[in-house]
């Protein structure tokens, strides 16, 4: 990392977070039962299981293991101000990245052999911070709610399934949200729109070996005339209905939000602020959440 970078000590994430995920947070909020079934889906045993299956079969890295990596996320957490959480590779053939967290429990972030092929270093470590901004935004809770409600849905009985069905739609428009705030924390890490742009590019239509022959710019007029399209009512519709049950916005309006919130005032600001204004309002709301 040739290039210094900006550290944001006493950075909140209601400093970055997008304003579509804090609508549908605050909606999220409002469902009733949505308490219930966090109790009753993420209880001890589960938790311990995720973190069995994951040890047991990803490899953890640290100082001695893969230390390029871990370097790569102690710059993101030191830049973003946040507690490293454990980190994990896993052999796996789909490009993807997930983090796991509850409450009062050591969270961790997982990322697939195939999705470090296929990035620069800068670019893994967009994903790592994109991965870290769950935390910073403390969206994991609901994420593995989302994630156990769909796999759950079939098996539960009764009252199980009506709930897991009637929070699904929700969960994932939340979901969805919290993808741009998250995307944020990749910019914030850093520090240049290009690399975060780059990994939704390869996402959508990347692999090992066509990696370097992409046109970031070209995909970016691409992810402009994918917004035009909802100019028309139509195009909206159409929109909306292919996109209601994905996990995650499609690669082109997150590229395209990206873009526009790099040359916004806010994360200008975000990048100009002086540190011990940011440590003054971290203290002044009462410090940190311990994960």
């Amino acid at each position: 990392m040739s290039i210094p970078k900006t550290l944001l000590l006493g950075l909140r994430s209601d400093h970055f977070r997008h304003p579509l995920d804090l609508q549908a947070t605050a909606n999220l909020k409002r469902v009733p039962g949505l308490d219930l079934a966090i109790r009753g889906l993420l209880g001890s045993v589960a938790e311990q299981f995720f973190y069995l299956e994951n040890i047991a079969a990803s490899v953890r890295v640290g100082e001695q293991q893969l230390p390029h990596l871990h370097q790569l996320l102690l710059e993101a957490c030191q830049v973003l101000d946040l507690e490293p959480p454990q980190l994990y590779v896993r052999q796996h053939p789909v490009p993807n990245a997930y983090t796991f967290a509850m409450r009062g429990h050591q969270p961790f972030i997982v990322v697939h052999t195939a999705l470090i092929d296929l990035l620069t270093p800068l670019e893994i470590q967009a994903v790592l911070a994109h991965e870290l901004g769950h935390l910073k935004c403390e969206h994991s809770v609901y994420m593995t709610v989302a994630n156990l409600l769909v796999l759950a849905a079939g098996q539960l009985p009764g009252i199980g399934m009506a709930l897991a069905q009637s929070l699904q739609a929700q969960l994932l428009e939340w979901v969805r949200c919290a993808e741009f705030s998250c995307d944020r924390a990749a910019l914030l890490a850093t520090q240049n729109p290009r690399v975060v742009a780059s990994v939704l590019m390869k996402l959508a239509g990347g692999s090992p070996t066509l990696a370097s022959q992409l046109n970031l710019d070209a995909f970016l007029a691409q992810a402009r005339d994918y917004e035009a399209i909802s100019q028309d009512q139509l195009g909206a519709v159409l929109k909306q209905a292919t996109t209601a049950q994905l996990t995650h916005p499609v690669p082109v309006l997150r590229a395209k939000e990206i873009d526009r919130w790099a040359s916004s005032q806010d994360y200008q600001a975000l990048l100009q602020a002086r540190p011990p204004q940011l440590q003054q309002q971290t203290r002044a709301a009462g410090g940190w959440r311990n994960w």
